[in-house]
């Protein structure tokens, strides 16, 4: 129904207050949402549900842009599709995309992902890491995808966005030889860019989101948008988006103030100020 999320129930407002969620545990602040993957009896595992409220977050976050923080509940991230329901799926499940759809999603939201990992980041979890923008983790991370182990490939992203993140040979490794990669690992191939204890790690995402929110949401967006354009789009695109930044009142009162302190400081090295 028009105005209607995939949860059935109104978001139009874009606040996701007004909705109900049994598979997340959802805060919403001035700046930013934090969303955590709460099915711990599975080890958070996706099933359709959990797309569908995702649907409904990503719907919020289009009308309402923030940055998002995705985690997961007892010291888990997300350990995979649910294999209960994955087993059930037949050809006509394969061509809707169900998981890969909502990670497209969640990777073209106007604002920064950052996707914060502990424990068990395997499968769809790590799909869905691997579709934001930042990822940080703990020491017990282990993040892979085991698809071709059961039969199937990891058709939600991995078999093409692992080898931007990590390069072709280690791609393949996880994607054809099953290897899962242990915290270390992943920080030596820049898979995440930080370990945090898992005690400390919420407190890092809010801190690199802190980093986001001192940007101007503007420029955030369309850099964001920029980034992922397509090679044959530039440097065309990066003129325009810069044309629409140079016209924002943003712009000029951040260089103003940048201007103020830069003469500020001058004056008083300079001894003509007390």
């Amino acid at each position: 129904m028009p105005g209607q999320d995939s949860t059935g129930q109104d978001s139009a407002n874009g606040h996701l207050s007004t909705l109900q969620f049994s598979t997340l545990l959802v805060e919403e602040r001035g700046d930013r949402v934090v969303v955590l993957l709460n099915r711990p009896d599975v080890r958070n595992a996706i099933d359709q549900q959990m797309v569908d409220e995702l649907h409904a977050v990503c719907a919020a976050l289009e009308k309402d842009p923030k940055v998002l923080i995705i985690a997961g509940t007892e010291g888990v991230f997300a350990s995979g599709a649910d294999i209960a329901q994955l087993r059930e799926r037949r050809r006509d499940d394969a061509l809707q995309g169900i998981n890969s759809t909502i990670f497209v999603r969640i990777a073209k939201l106007p604002m920064p992902v950052i996707a914060a990992l502990d424990g068990y980041c395997l499968g769809g979890g790590a799909e869905l890491a691997y579709a934001a923008d930042f990822r940080i983790g703990t020491p017990a991370v282990r993040i892979g995808n085991p698809e071709t182990g059961l039969g199937i490939l990891a058709a939600a992203g991995a078999s093409w966005r692992l080898k931007e993140l990590v390069g072709e040979p280690v791609a393949k490794e996880i994607l054809l030889a099953g290897r899962v990669l242990k915290a270390e690992e992943a920080l030596a191939v820049n898979l995440v860019t930080e370990l945090h204890e898992a005690a400390e790690l919420m407190d890092a995402a809010h801190r690199l989101a802190d980093r986001i929110a001192r940007q101007d949401p503007l420029a955030v967006r369309i850099t964001k948008s920029v980034f992922h354009a397509p090679a044959e789009a530039h440097p065309l695109i990066d003129q325009l988006a810069q044309g629409i930044l140079f016209e924002s009142q943003a712009k000029f009162d951040r260089m103003q103030a940048f201007l103020d302190r830069k003469n500020n400081q001058k004056n008083n090295t300079d001894g003509t100020k007390p």
